[in-house]
């Protein structure tokens, strides 16, 4: 395995180590819960997915919604957002770039790409994943204090410049998963992953006003 690929959580996780010994984090609830996300997205009704208590306790977040929209048996996407109200040791955001890998999917492209409907700078994680033959499209950022961002280094930066003055860590990973079955041909990845990025495309700007109406105010905001 690339040991490139465990460099970001490294990162974030030395991070919070040093969040730890600078001064005391408050925990910032959401506006309103990560549940309230609108429940229909691209044309289909989601359903929500229980996490199991132990997940949740490895994972640490406070709040998150898990959701699958399609049929249960091939679901045409699944978003998940994990919302913590601070981030100390034991209990912060995990990147995927670790755990995915660990859930035995293969990392085979990955790039950054601007927010759909964005604004200038607001980049999110595009990336193609392999299990036994089959393929994923996965997008994700980091989400939080007013930011939306995709290199961990520049979310580990903000997070010990945050802590530093504002004493606020909270944070939301935001993911959408974009199931693409096995790949015939060249030709047919090609449309495979074309059609994926027609989804994310129509999706992720709306999902990122989603989380923002959700999250708290900015530090120093005038909200």
């Amino acid at each position: 395995m690339n040991r490139v690929l465990f460099v970001p959580g490294a990162v974030l996780g030395a991070g919070v180590l040093l969040i730890s010994g600078m001064r005391e984090q408050f925990s910032v609830a959401p506006r309103s819960p990560m549940a309230t996300i609108t429940p229909a997205m691209g044309g289909l009704k989601g359903a929500d997915v229980p996490i199991a208590k132990e997940e949740r306790d490895i994972a640490g977040m406070s709040d998150f919604v898990m959701r699958s929209f399609g049929p249960d048996s091939s679901p045409k996407f699944t978003l998940y957002v994990g919302y913590y109200d601070k981030q100390v040791q034991g209990k912060s955001i995990h990147s995927p770039k670790n755990c995915l890998p660990g859930a035995g999917w293969e990392i085979i492209e990955t790039k950054r790409i601007p927010l759909p409907g964005g604004t200038a700078g607001q980049t999110i994680n595009h990336v193609i994943l392999a299990n036994k033959g089959f393929r994923a499209l996965v997008v994700y950022w980091y989400q939080g204090r007013g930011r939306v961002e995709a290199s961990e280094y520049k979310v580990k930066w903000n997070l010990l410049r945050d802590a530093a003055i504002y004493g606020r860590t909270e944070e939301a990973l935001v993911r959408l998963v974009v199931p693409l079955g096995g790949f015939r041909s060249p030709a047919d990845a090609a449309k495979k992953v074309a059609d994926a990025d027609a989804v994310v495309n129509a999706l992720a700007s709306r999902l990122s006003a989603d989380v923002t109406e959700r999250m708290p105010a900015a530090p120093g905001s005038s909200e």
